[in-house]
């Protein structure tokens, strides 16, 4: 009886989140308050005596997660303030909206694989500002940066929060991730920038005024810093994969390293320069405007996803879809389109938890030795369940982080995207998961 309140109490918390945008209270109020409600109640549902054990097992797993973040977000805040991402504006060059559709829609694609795809998103339809002067063009280039860096964050191991958790936990690994979903993950964005471009009416650029957010000030940043900043603080992103592959450590040891480096670069500026205290270049600072309501919801919703996992909700669900469905692509298309709905990241670590990462020799002992190997590292189950929760959630602009943004800064409506933005994420999903069925089936990669 009390399980099932405990499920009761995870799919209420779940409808709060979903419509964080009706209630107007953070996400991670509910999230925060779920998972330690759902603990709570596992406590006293009496089936293990060591609770406290598991607990800490479960807030150890989710710690790596959260420290390899704050490091990332940090990291980006600094390229930030540094204005190294002003150099953007100066390689875009085009009197075509249509062509400026599809460079910036492969801009993003790839940025976002480096970056967090909300950033991505900030950073794009910044620069798109200064390009549109009309609403309807940066609306409708809007729902193609969030489509293009959700699908640029599937491919990437470092790319999407639930990628980085697939990639932490072993259950994808950097190559392999790369090799299997970058043509899908392109697809995904290239069919929907098409769509998007037989929408534009006037192919004439008439840019908006130059003067915005992304110009260079009075402040002392010179283009020079802001290149070796944008320069080493890419590079220290892409090392922490690298790290990881070449150790077999931890990412977020990795990410150590790298803000550690970042820091000292960033120390050595100032000083060099002779910035004052109050300059927001430090880390010191950097750490103030990094967006912790987003950590903390992480916290709340790992931790009642791991709840519901020690008490074998979890596993449940598995062996109703495997007796039900039984056929990856179908399970994972679901999955895509409920993070459209709903966050996917509790809906990716519930499945990591449903379906643990098999090894060859309990594939050969299980009763489907071919449907159980799609559950082995760098299985077809994981590169789909990689990027159908990440690209399924351009279907609704409430879906992802992306999509939450641009609608805040652009103030587009959730029917307006409903109407003109969701087809498209549809087609472009659907030609995804294709497009990995073809490499699957017939070409025989994956």
């Amino acid at each position: 009886m009390l399980v099932t309140t405990m499920i009761v109490v995870f799919v209420i918390g779940y409808l709060m989140i979903a419509i964080e945008h009706v209630l107007e209270i953070n996400k991670a109020t509910f999230a925060l308050l779920m998972g330690g409600v759902l603990w709570t109640m596992f406590a006293f549902t009496g089936m293990v005596d060591n609770v406290d054990a598991i607990l800490v097992e479960h807030l150890g797993d989710t710690c790596e997660i959260l420290v390899f973040l704050i490091g990332a977000m940090i990291i980006v805040e600094l390229i930030d303030k540094y204005k190294g991402f002003n150099f953007i504006t100066h390689v875009i060059h085009s009197h075509s909206k249509k062509k400026l559709l599809f460079l910036i829609a492969l801009i993003t694609f790839f940025m976002s694989a480096v970056l967090d795809n909300m950033t991505t998103t900030i950073v794009m339809i910044m620069l798109m500002r200064r390009l549109l002067s009309e609403q309807e063009d940066r609306w409708l280039f809007a729902g193609v940066i969030v489509i293009a860096a959700n699908s640029g964050g599937a491919w990437s191991p470092i790319g999407d929060v639930t990628t980085i958790m697939l990639w932490m936990n072993d259950n994808v690994t950097s190559l392999d991730l790369i090799a299997n979903l970058i043509v899908p993950c392109l697809v995904s964005t290239i069919v929907p920038a098409y769509m998007a471009s037989l929408m534009i009416k006037n192919n004439v650029l008439a840019a908006a005024s130059t003067k915005g957010d992304m110009q260079v000030g009075n402040d002392g940043i010179n283009p020079r810093l802001s290149n070796i900043v944008l320069i080493f603080g890419v590079a220290s992103l892409i090392f922490v994969p690298v790290f990881k592959t070449l150790t077999g450590m931890p990412p977020f040891v990795g990410m150590m390293i790298s803000l550690s480096v970042m820091w000292l670069l960033t120390e050595i500026i100032v000083r060099k320069n002779h910035f004052g205290e109050s300059f927001e270049g430090r880390v010191a600072q950097a750490v103030r405007n990094i967006d912790m309501t987003t950590i903390l919801f992480f916290l709340g919703i790992l931790m009642a996803v791991g709840a519901l996992q020690a008490a074998g909700v979890l596993s449940e669900i598995a062996h109703f879809l495997d007796r039900t469905i039984h056929e990856p692509f179908i399970i994972n298309a679901i999955i895509g389109a409920l993070s459209s709905v709903i966050d996917n990241v509790p809906l990716v670590a519930a499945c990591m938890d449903m379906y643990p990462i098999m090894d060859a020799a309990q594939v050969a002992a299980s009763v489907d030795p071919a449907y159980a190997n799609n559950f082995i590292s760098d299985g077809l189950f994981w590169h789909l369940l990689t990027f159908c929760a990440g690209v399924g959630g351009s279907m609704l602009i409430i879906g992802s982080a992306a999509g939450v943004v641009a609608m805040g800064l652009e103030k587009i409506s959730f029917w307006w995207y409903l109407k003109r933005i969701s087809l498209m994420a549809l087609v472009g999903y659907v030609c995804g998961i294709l497009a990995i069925w073809v490499q699957h089936s017939i070409i025989g990669i994956g």
